[in-house]
């Protein structure tokens, strides 16, 4: 039972990075597009890829607290 607990548990972090994801996506290319010079837009880019590397990294640390405490 604890298996499949940790299993949609698991699911559910990941869906929560997917739609981490979708929110960079959007506000980067939100930022993008309202950028007034090359350097905004290119901020904008570096934004959009740190939100998602996060996105991971706190998706990644949430599997791994549940792996360890089952």
């Amino acid at each position: 039972m604890d298996r499949v607990k940790t299993s949609c548990l698991s699911m559910v972090v990941t869906v929560q990075e997917g739609f981490s994801y979708v929110k960079a996506f959007f506000v980067g290319q939100t930022r993008r597009l309202t950028a007034k010079s090359e350097k905004e837009a290119t901020e904008a880019q570096l934004t959009e890829s740190k939100m998602q590397v996060d996105a991971t990294d706190e998706a990644e640390n949430a599997k791994k607290r549940l792996h360890h405490s089952s």
